[in-house]
This record gives C-alpha cells, sequence and structure tokens, in this order.
C-alpha cells in the first residue's frame, strides 16, 4: 500500500503504544466559522477491531470521518497511516489507502443502476457510464449478496426505497478489498434483519483484519459489536474505553455530559390544560420508520420533536403532511378523520411543511423569489376564476410586501430565488407557507445551515404563526432550539419515547431519552 500525499515527516515514528495501530490521529483540530468542530482529537483505529465512535448531533464524529475521507482538510493535528504522517488531500488519496466510507447521507447517482453505483466504490468504478456495464461483475454480486441486497441492480436507483438505496451505498464500500472502512450511522435507515446482517457484516470484516469505524447513537448497537468506544463531546474525546469497561451507564453519562436519573423531570403532558386539539394521531405506523405513534396537537401551540439520526421525526412529518402514506392508525384533523392521500390533499385542509432539505424538496431554483412566494397562494393572485392569469402589479407587490416583512435580503422580488443566500431561501419557503395561514405549520430543520441574523428573524416567524393560532411542530437536531417550545416529544426507534414540559425542557433530559 502507497501512502497517499506528501510523506512529509514520513521518518516520524509512530507512538510506541500504538505501533499496531492502521491509523493515528494525533491533535486534530477543525473550525467552521465560530463552531469547533475538532479540538485537539487524539485517536486511533487498529486492524482487526471494531472501534464505535458516539457521541450527541455536531459532537465531532462526522466531521472526525470527513477529514480521514479527504472530504475536509483538518486546521491543525496529524494523521499517521502505518507510522507515517500522511496528508489526505482528496477522496482519490482515501481510496489509495484503502479506505471506504458510509457517510449518513445518501451520495448515489440517481440516474445511474444500482449495480453501476456499486462499481462506483471500485477503481474500475470512474470508467462507468450510464450507457456501458452491460452485465453485473462477480465482484458486485458478491458485495451485494454480503448485505443482503435480494431486489433488481439492473435499475435506476431512483426507482428504489430509500432502504434499498442505502444497501446500494453500504455495498458499494465493500466491493473491493479495503483495509478501513468507516461506517456513519450504518443502520439509522435500516430495518432490524437488514440491521443485523450489517452488524454481522462488520464483524466478518473485523475478523479478516480489517479497521472498522462504527459511528451509531444506538448504544445497545455499540456495546454489542464494539471491541472499543470512544464519546465525543463539544468536538473532544469524552470517554475511551475498551469492551471489558463500557456499560451504557458509563457511554451516556460521557455523552450528556454528568448523570441523569432514569424518568427525572418527564411528566405526562395533560391535555385539558391546552386549546382545542387541532391534530390528533393514534397508533399511526409505517414500516419500523413510524412506530405506533399517538400524539395531539393543540390550537396557538408550538411543539418540539427531538431525535437522534434515524429516530423517525421526518418520517413522521411526511405522513402528517401526505408525502408518505400510513400503513396503520389513525389521524384525525379539526375532528374529522384525516387520511391525507396526497399533498395537495393536506395543504387544502390547512397543513404545512417546510422540509428539512429545501433547494431540493422546496425551491423552484430557477424561479423568482414572487413565484416561489406565491405558489402556495396561485389562485388568490388569479385576474379572474374563469382565466389562468396573475395580476403582475398586485403579485409583485405583494411580494415585496413579504420580503420587506420576512427581511427577505433580494435586488428584485423578481430576481432567481437560487441567487439568494440560504437564510433567505429559507425565508422564502417559510413566507410562502404563512401566507397560507395554515392549522399544522411543520418546520423540519427550520434553521439548518442559516446565520444568526436568519435564525432570529425564523424565530420571529414561529411566534407570529403560534400567535396567529397555527400549530407548530418544530423538528431539530440542535435541541438547545427546542428549549422555548411549549412541549417536547422525543423519538427513538420510529417511537416517541417520551414527552418534556416546563422546566423538565432541559437538554440533558432530552438526550437521556434518546439513549435510554
Amino acid at each position: 500500500m502507497t501512502t497517499s500525499g506528501t510523506a512529509a515527516g514520513a521518518d516520524e515514528p509512530a507512538p510506541s503504544d500504538q505501533t499496531h495501530s492502521l491509523v493515528v490521529v494525533r491533535g486534530l483540530a477543525k473550525t467552521y466559522g465560530a463552531i469547533r468542530a475538532l479540538r485537539g482529537v487524539d485517536i486511533s483505529f487498529r486492524r482487526g477491531e471494531i472501534h464505535g465512535l458516539v457521541g450527541a448531533n455536531g459532537a465531532g464524529k462526522s466531521t472526525l470521518i470527513r477529514c480521514l475521507a479527504g472530504l475536509e482538510q483538518p486546521d491543525e493535528g496529524a494523521v499517521l497511516v502505518d507510522g507515517r504522517v500522511t496528508h489526505i488531500q482528496g477522496p482519490a488519496d482515501a481510496a489509495d489507502l484503502g479506505f471506504a466510507f458510509i457517510h449518513q447521507e445518501l451520495n448515489l447517482v440517481k440516474s445511474f443502476t444500482g449495480a453501476q453505483n456499486i462499481m462506483l466504490g471500485s477503481h474500475q468504478g470512474s470508467m462507468l457510464s450510464p450507457r456501458r456495464f452491460g452485465g453485473v461483475p462477480q465482484a458486485v454480486l458478491r458485495a451485494a449478496r454480503r448485505v443482503g441486497i435480494d431486489f433488481p441492480l439492473d435499475v435506476p436507483v431512483f426507482e428504489l426505497t430509500v432502504h434499498q438505496q442505502w444497501l446500494v451505498t453500504i455495498a458499494r464500500a465493500l466491493v473491493e478489498d479495503r483495509v478501513l472502512i468507516a461506517m456513519d450511522e450504518p443502520t439509522a435507515s435500516l430495518d432490524a434483519q437488514e440491521a443485523a446482517k450489517l452488524l454481522e457484516v462488520a464483524r466478518e470484516l473485523a475478523a479478516s483484519g480489517v479497521a472498522v469505524v462504527f459511528i451509531s447513537h444506538r448504544i445497545d448497537e455499540v456495546t454489542d459489536v464494539c471491541d472499543r468506544v470512544t464519546a465525543f463531546k463539544d468536538g473532544s474525546v469524552s470517554l475511551a474505553l475498551p469492551r471489558t469497561e463500557m456499560t451504557r451507564e458509563s457511554i451516556v453519562r460521557a455523552i450528556v455530559g454528568h448523570g441523569v436519573t432514569p424518568g427525572a423531570g418527564v411528566t405526562a403532558f395533560d391535555s385539558t390544560e391546552r386549546a382545542r386539539v387541532v391534530l390528533s394521531l393514534q397508533g399511526v405506523g409505517r414500516g419500523r420508520t413510524v412506530r405506533d405513534v399517538s400524539l395531539a396537537l393543540h390550537e396557538g401551540e408550538v411543539v418540539g420533536i427531538a431525535g437522534l439520526v434515524g429516530s423517525g421525526r421526518t418520517e413522521l412529518a411526511r405522513l402528517i403532511f401526505g408525502a408518505d402514506r400510513p400503513h396503520s392508525g389513525t389521524m384525525v384533523l379539526d375532528g374529522k378523520p384525516y387520511r391525507p392521500r396526497s399533498i395537495p390533499y393536506a395543504v387544502k385542509r390547512g397543513v404545512a411543511y417546510v422540509p428539512e432539505e429545501r433547494r431540493s424538496e422546496a425551491l423552484f431554483l430557477t424561479h423568482s423569489v414572487e413565484d416561489n412566494l406565491h405558489i402556495t397562494v396561485w389562485d388568490r393572485r388569479r385576474i379572474s376564476r374563469w382565466l389562468p392569469l396573475i395580476g403582475p402589479r398586485s403579485s409583485r407587490a405583494a411580494a415585496d410586501d413579504t420580503c420587506r416583512a420576512l427581511g427577505i435580503k433580494t435586488a428584485d422580488s423578481r430576481s432567481p430565488v437560487v441567487g439568494l443566500s440560504g437564510g433567505n431561501q429559507q425565508k422564502v419557503v417559510m413566507g410562502r407557507w404563512l401566507a397560507t395561514a395554515p392549522k399544522i405549520l411543520i418546520l423540519d430543520e427550520p434553521t439548518r445551515g442559516v446565520d444568526v441574523g436568519a435564525r432570529a428573524d425564523i424565530y420571529a416567524r414561529i411566534r407570529e404563526a403560534n400567535e396567529s393560532g397555527s400549530a407548530v411542530l418544530v423538528i431539530s437536531s440542535e435541541f438547545e432550539e427546542l428549549l422555548e417550545c411549549n412541549r417536547v416529544l422525543v423519538m427513538a426507534e420510529g417511537r416517541i419515547v417520551g414527552e418534556l414540559t416546563s422546566d423538565e425542557i432541559t437538554v440533558p433530559n432530552m438526550l437521556h431519552l434518546c439513549y435510554a
């Protein structure tokens, strides 16, 4: 194996106590603006061992993996591979070292088949195109069988379910022999059988001498499969234990920062104290992503949903919005049975949804700010109910008013929305739905990727919707954002595992319920 990148300092020996480690990380630091994602991290990964990484969202785990993958460059520190200082300048360097990565985000070529996407994980993958590659190579079939793929690989991946796409992503990391495989939340989108199969694959890889890095929010998985565990908190290592010493209690304490008494501060919510129920769910489920969820939303109430990756938060929101259909349970909206057959059906009944991924799921990027703001109230802007035409002056005046009211910074409301900053794009999406005066407003990661000023504006919009009587459901991975909610529901493994109210709404309590 060749050492990729510039071998500056290649004569430096590895620390004497880590001479058997494949990878040694020393003093790694990474900053994004004012956020210190990594603070002088020291860690090692050994051949034939499964090393678990745990921590709350934003603790630094994924940033470390992205540095090893060459997707990010550290500001300080060194990475040693087989005892030599190695500079991983990009994904090609990581691949040359024999590293493979399963990241949190799906990164498939949607127009390629499953087999073609799997082959992209090999050195021959760069030669592929949609028109080439007639048969399925044996290496692809072996990798597919290894993770339990039993669906056709000769169809474009956009025709596959999300679960199937994740299996394709995992198989891609296994198509060639590797010396290190990092798995970032690999079971988050898998059902129990698929997850069990993947854990067995991780054990097989380690038994064959591969260094396996396993990131998971599921503590039981970590204690079951890992030989060592390292916990991250605020960009630093807060705990490092061998298998013989790791316990659920010690791991949770390292993640949260201190001990939490089980059940402390968690009380049942008395719905009689609130205004009328706008939406209620009873036993709603869809596969293993949403399981037996029951809840009630009240008029003029802000309810937070906390949870870790794969907990089912977004999947629940999509069921309420009609993007997916539940397999079980019932929903009632304004006292009437609510069975959303589609998104237009939900919108017509007063349900609005600001998705996590605004660029691909919420915005028409080549269209103007004005068009994007008015897409949900287009009928109101028509010159006549008989003519599919919009009055340009009134439409532009309304768009300009909305831009001023929401603080959307654009030179002209007729400018393409693609030219706006992330925060201003988010305000456009929120402005679009606020114009409908929704009964239910669902916000999925409403401030992700926006600056402090834009966050303040978004919070102001949430308060306005709340004061106007809308029931607001806020999903956020940044638990601090949920501290001002009337209630916080905590999800794990597709279920609501706890409810916090009043003084019980604290970040430690949310974290504890996530890992309980």
